[in-house]
């Protein structure tokens, strides 16, 4: 079965655009949890949070215009009210339209690894973007990442826990797989087949 025609224009630009942060009680209808999730993909992990966390205020950000039309779609089909889809880059849109203080969750999934060194640079955790997360984050608020990629897990880790995030289990140490927890589309296959995925649920101090 064909999938249907993306949506003809870009998704999120109304928000995109902002010099300053918006009223997200105005945006979402209903006051609540904010939460943010960077490259969100094919929408598997944002669509079943959103519909399992309906009081959740969830915004993700995928910079490719067929993934973000594609999850903004199903998620209107779903009707899915708690859900903002940005087709943008978050390291360029998030300075602007978060305060500081006002995340309550950051959510980062399967990231792309950026395998050639001269594209390092191009990895969306850098120690100023890792220092600006954690800024955007309440106290006590969580940053959840996870990837496939065990060097690139391993970087990522040191780099927000020099950044000030708080390891629960200790510097460098990777999380277990909660069942509780929503995978992503990638994630299902990884836990089908029972490959290794590097977790980690980092807190901001209280």
């Amino acid at each position: 079965m064909p999938r249907p025609p993306l949506l003809p224009d870009p998704v999120g630009l109304h928000l995109a655009h902002l010099d300053t942060p918006p009223d997200w009680d105005a945006e979402f209808g209903f006051p609540g949890p904010l939460e943010l999730e960077i490259g969100s993909g094919a929408g598997g992990h944002a669509l079943e949070y959103c519909r399992r966390n309906p009081q959740v205020r969830f915004v993700a950000f995928e910079w490719r215009k067929k993934y973000a039309r594609d999850t903004l779609d199903r998620g209107n089909k779903l009707g899915l009210r708690n859900l903002r889809v940005m087709e943008a880059d978050a390291r360029f849109v998030v300075p602007r339209i978060f305060a500081s203080g006002s995340l309550d969750a950051i959510h980062l999934q399967f990231p792309d690894p950026w395998w050639k060194r001269a594209h390092f640079k191009r990895a969306v955790i850098q120690p100023e973007f890792a220092k600006l997360l954690l800024d955007k984050l309440k106290p006590g608020g969580l940053f959840d990442m996870r990837t496939d990629v065990q060097d690139r897990a391993v970087a990522m880790l040191s780099i927000l826990e020099e950044a000030g995030f708080v390891n629960p289990l200790g510097a460098g140490v990777f999380h277990p797989y909660e069942p509780e927890e929503v995978p992503s589309t990638r994630e299902r296959r990884y836990l089908a087949s029972g490959e290794p995925v590097y977790r980690a649920r980092l807190r901001k101090p209280a």
